[in-house]
């Protein structure tokens, strides 16, 4: 009996030092995966670190380039999407609120261009920040208007929108995700498993994979990061990001990534046809690590933590019967023509 298998990709600006297009393609190519989701990223490598939703065209047709001399492909657009705020109110935060009609037209609109551009179909994004203080219940229906707005512009482009599960957001628990997901109710919507993000709110093991239940019949893809929960920091409802030093590779922590992998092994031959339907090239775990630290709009690793995250995943994938491949000699063989 042959074993499901996953694809494997990475946030490759986690494993740049300088977040250079050249630093990114090597570090994943000499790991030996194929896929990766661009975020911040200098194209030229002339210390002009851009979002790749702000790329112009001419960065853009360069950046296709280098996927073809690395034999790169994108797996989503590692989108900020949803990461502001719902109401148009002084919280204390530092998030902003834009309107949503402008919102659609620009921050949306440019995701779509870049996930055109760089020809991949998915597209993630986030549940909008309720005011803080607030219960999110509060603000679901709303939230997931707004939503349904932006997964309709992405659907005229043909494109996929993951919502991914995200501490201070609306869907930060499985529960809550699920809801959003039943209402939204669009064929071109999935949600993004997180369980780093969700130890990260004080829960252990068991609690985050009743949670990755909650939510497992809308899954699309996963990220792949762990979190060992602090002690010494006192627990107030609300993730201070910028403080969150416990990351860790995915075969130590309380993300539950044994037990989550162990259900998803059962799950994938029908994730696998729900996501090759809708056009995408099968299931992914997408390695998003934060090793040497992470924040509200991305987190970084380093080459070398890249490298001991993918390999602490591959030895969860082995234990729990998941298949996956990197690059092997066939491949070099292939792109020589021989």
């Amino acid at each position: 009996m042959t074993n499901p298998n996953v694809l494997l990709s990475a946030f490759a600006d986690e494993a740049a030092n300088r977040k250079t297009a050249i630093e990114q393609m090597s570090t994943l190519a000499g790991i030996g995966l194929k896929y990766y989701s661009p975020r911040f990223i200098d194209v030229t490598g002339g210390g002009e670190v851009k979002h790749v939703v702000d790329l112009n065209k001419s960065e853009y047709r360069a950046l296709r380039k280098l996927h073809d001399e690395f034999g790169m492909s994108v797996t989503s657009i590692g989108a900020r999407v949803g990461k502001v705020k719902l109401v148009d109110v002084d919280d204390g935060s530092h998030n902003v609120f834009v309107p949503m009609k402008k919102y659609l037209k620009t921050e949306v609109a440019k995701t779509i261009r870049a996930a055109e551009e760089l020809g991949t179909r998915l597209i993630r994004g986030f549940s909008f920040y309720h005011p803080r203080g607030s219960d999110p219940r509060d603000h679901i229906a709303q939230a997931v208007d707004q939503l349904g707005q932006i997964v309709d512009q992405c659907a005229k482009a043909g494109l996929l929108f993951g919502l991914e599960i995200e501490p201070n957001l609306i869907g930060e628990t499985g529960p809550l995700l699920a809801e959003l997901a039943r209402k939204v109710n669009r064929p071109n919507m999935v949600v993004i498993w997180d369980g780093g993000n969700v130890a990260a709110q004080n829960k252990n093991p068991v609690e985050v994979y009743n949670e990755y239940k909650a939510v497992r019949k809308y899954l699309g893809w996963m990220h792949i990061k762990d979190y060992t929960i602090d002690p010494s920091m006192e627990w107030t409802g609300v993730v201070d990001e910028e403080r969150l030093k416990n990351f860790v590779p995915a075969n130590r922590g309380d993300a539950g990534h044994e037990l989550v992998l162990r259900d998803l092994r059962e799950q994938l031959p029908s994730l696998q046809r729900k996501m090759k339907k809708l056009g995408v090239p099968g299931f992914f775990l997408e390695v998003e690590p934060h090793l040497k630290g992470g924040g509200q709009f991305g987190g970084f690793s380093g080459p070398d933590g890249m490298g001991v995250a993918v390999r602490a995943l591959q030895s969860v994938l082995d234990y729990v019967d998941i298949d996956y491949s990197l690059r092997s000699f066939a491949d070099i063989q292939a792109a020589r023509g021989f």
